[in-house]
């Protein structure tokens, strides 16, 4: 079954196949099936109308997908351009949200780039 262009799941219960959209989470899940009134069970056993309310609901009520991911990369770039504590660390790809960077943060930071150390004083 197709919703708002992804391909959701048959076997998984309602709550969540409707993860897979990006931009809804199982809080956000939840709340359209209870405002929908469909049961949260496995989407293989939804009807066609039930179906066709969760989409009017979500493209009524949600922003997602693409139009959700283009938001937020026009926020990260307003950041950027303002040139604010967060804008920088998003440029400089660093954690942006106060973590600590001197032990780990390798997601963010990449593979490990070695430096070269001083010369070791000589043993007499």
């Amino acid at each position: 079954m197709r919703v708002a262009s992804v391909e959701i799941p048959d076997n998984k219960r309602g709550e969540i196949a409707l993860t897979y959209i990006f931009g809804i989470g199982r809080v956000s899940a939840r709340k359209i099936l209870a405002n929908t009134n469909v049961d949260n069970k496995k989407v293989s056993e939804w009807t066609e109308e039930e179906i066709n309310r969760i989409r009017t609901y979500i493209n009524k009520n949600f922003k997602i997908e693409g139009e959700l991911r283009s938001e937020v990369k026009m926020n990260i770039k307003l950041l950027e351009d303002i040139g604010c504590y967060r804008g920088i660390r998003h440029k400089k790809n660093l954690p942006v949200r106060g973590q600590n960077t001197r032990t780990n943060c390798r997601t963010r930071k990449g593979k490990k780039k070695t430096v070269a150390n001083k010369k070791k004083a000589e043993k007499k």
